[in-house]
């Protein structure tokens, strides 16, 4: 049997504000062609990566079928159970028998928040795609609103927890520190990156690749892709049960993870622009070293080959030869990577006035005659 909480939850706040991006603001030709190929039947998929939450599991099942009620889309809920070992599992088995609206994902092991969403995503069926943490502090009202304003022509819509309900130290300034950085880093104007409250096309989260911690970067790499972003103020609630997962233990992954994010937005498609920009570095320090070590021999009557210059320089040039090595290897796989596995390094979002296969198959007849040119 479903276990219902009689807990007077959570205190409504005030309406939900925007944030827009101008740069990535659609026009108005866009807005008419996306709300005339989509209409409000468009089924959503609602992913939510569950990972030891008893508690909140029946709640948040409650909170999402309140949320979508006055919506006239057709919609399913997909609970991803990231290797639980509190019984969320069973308690997820008991919604699905009677719910066929969810699905479930059961997991293994606990592979990470980022490869449970990513397992949530490839098994997603709708055209709208909607991800929310399963510990009830992203409030499910704020979906609607969201969904609205994708039919204004985004592509992705992220969330902006401004009044967060957590710890000032371990948590608050951490984040606003990191966010700032990758701000600055990736160049991409973002308050929060952190909020895993976000509404996306299907055919935009599926292109996605995450690993690691990389599903706070859904943003920068879907904007990377060409995809229209915006990010609306969402509310957010403190954790009535069960325990956080998050910690200031994660800052080092999230660096990490921020270079390889700034490498594959940057140079993923030719590795040699970074590479052959150190490997130049190194290639005129040596060479000023090298001299530095001849005028040395030449004035003030030292030894060639005892001056540390002239060790600085011989490092200096294998390292440049080094970076370009690399390059040419990386050069080597990214041109492997793209042809194996069919990838492209750009994404087309529509294409107009295209014949499909079975229209190119058609006769002669059945085609316009142009006049041919004379010569």
């Amino acid at each position: 049997m479903l276990r219902f909480h009689s807990v007077d939850v959570f205190r409504l706040v005030e309406l939900t504000k925007f944030q827009y991006f101008p740069s990535a603001k659609p026009s108005r030709l866009e807005k008419v062609r996306f709300s005339q190929s989509e209409n409000k039947m468009s089924q959503v998929s609602i992913v939510v990566p569950i990972f030891n939450e008893f508690e909140n599991v029946d709640l948040m099942y409650q909170q999402l079928v309140m949320a979508m009620k006055n919506q006239d889309r057709s919609y399913e809920i997909l609970f991803v159970d990231d290797g639980s070992g509190d019984g969320t599992c069973d308690c997820l088995e008991e919604i699905a028998k009677i719910d066929k609206r969810v699905k479930l994902v059961l997991l293994n092991r606990n592979f990470g928040q980022t490869a449970a969403m990513m397992a949530g995503i490839q098994n997603a069926h709708g055209k709208l795609i909607i991800t929310i943490d399963g510990d009830l502090q992203n409030d499910p009202d704020d979906i609607p609103v969201m969904l609205n304003k994708l039919e204004e022509g985004y592509d992705l819509v992220h969330g902006w927890r401004k009044h967060r309900k957590d710890k000032t130290v371990s948590r608050k300034i951490p984040s606003k520190i990191a966010n700032w950085l990758i701000s600055k880093v990736t160049r991409f104007p973002i308050h929060d990156l952190g909020c895993t409250l976000k509404a996306m096309r299907a055919d935009v989260a599926k292109k996605l690749e995450l690993y690691g911690e990389m599903h706070r970067f859904i943003p920068i790499l879907a904007n990377h892709m060409g995809a229209r972003c915006v990010e609306v103020e969402t509310r957010h609630r403190q954790r009535l049960y069960g325990k956080s997962k998050y910690g200031i233990d994660r800052t080092a992954r999230v660096i990490l993870d921020l270079i390889t994010v700034k490498f594959i937005t940057d140079y993923q498609s030719s590795p040699m622009k970074m590479l052959g920009k150190l490997a130049l570095v190194a290639g005129v320090l040596s060479a000023g070293c090298l001299s530095m070590a001849m005028l040395g021999a030449m004035f003030s009557g030292s030894s060639f080959f005892n001056s540390p210059f002239l060790i600085f320089s011989a490092i200096s040039m294998a390292a440049c030869v080094q970076m370009l090595a690399i390059g040419l290897i990386g050069e080597a796989c990214t041109r492997i990577y793209y042809s194996a596995g069919d990838k492209k390094s750009y994404h087309v979002r529509d294409l107009v006035n295209f014949e499909t296969k079975d229209s190119s198959e058609g006769s002669d007849e059945d085609r316009p005659q142009f006049p041919r040119i004379a010569a």
